[in-house]
């Protein structure tokens, strides 16, 4: 299995034709976890990346990244996208182990 980071329609469009298998698209909002960060998509880079990818008959599963927080999970999944990927959020918790079954939680209250 192969993944590609993107942030924009063109990132995935290269990325589909280079046989990626997923992306990885973000960053959602600012984070700390990585260094030369891309622009930042919120809601409507997410909505807008995956209405192109629909348009063009590109079918690959598409992970939000950068900087979600628990809060966040609704509202990213209801852009198209097919899944998170968290990190920030869960290694910087007070308790980390609390807080990943909290995403767990959320996210499984959602199916």
């Amino acid at each position: 299995i192969i993944g590609g980071t993107a942030n924009t329609f063109d990132d995935v469009e290269r990325l589909h034709r280079q046989g990626a298998n997923y992306i990885g698209c973000g960053p959602f909002r600012f984070t700390t976890t990585k260094k030369n960060l891309s622009p930042i998509l919120g809601l409507e880079g997410y909505r807008h990346i995956v209405e192109q990818m629909r348009a063009h008959n590109i079918d690959l599963p598409i992970v939000a990244i950068g900087g979600i927080l628990a809060d966040d999970i609704t509202s990213v999944m209801q852009t198209g996208v097919t899944g998170i990927a968290v990190s920030g959020a869960i290694l910087n918790a007070n308790d980390p182990v609390d807080e990943m079954q909290r995403f767990v939680g959320l996210v499984d209250d959602r199916g």
